[in-house]
């Protein structure tokens, strides 16, 4: 699987460069996003700009992984995704689960907002 990463101060830029993304790629994607969650700089944003189809499994993959990341305290947001793919994740009750946004500027003010409510939160404990 072909992706590039672009690494910001709060956050990567994770862009999967493929049409598609199967259950087959499941695990390789699984692999490697679950290994930022041990980087100092957890937060993710991925970019599905050139995603024309996703299976069930990678859909539902991409939400467990989003999850996981929530769970360790960071954030994986999900950012253009093509009319295609947000019918397909629609049609199967799963866009109103995922976290996603149109663009990245997007994705990267949600990430700030997470980290400054997070640190809001530890600030009460």
């Amino acid at each position: 699987m072909q992706v590039k990463i672009d690494t910001k101060e709060k956050f990567h830029v994770i862009t999967i460069q493929e049409r598609e993304l199967t259950a087959n790629m499941t695990e390789p994607l699984q692999d490697s996003l679950l290994t930022f969650l041990k980087n100092e700089t957890k937060n993710v944003i991925l970019d599905l700009t050139d995603i024309h189809y996703i299976d069930d499994a990678a859909a539902e993959t991409l939400i467990n992984i989003q999850q996981s990341f929530y769970e360790q305290g960071a954030s994986l947001i999900i950012c253009n995704i093509h009319a295609s793919v947000q019918q397909m994740l629609d049609n199967t009750g799963l866009l109103e689960i995922i976290n996603e946004v149109p663009t990245q500027v997007e994705a990267a003010d949600i990430i700030h907002m997470e980290e400054i409510e997070r640190e809001l939160l530890e600030g009460d404990s």
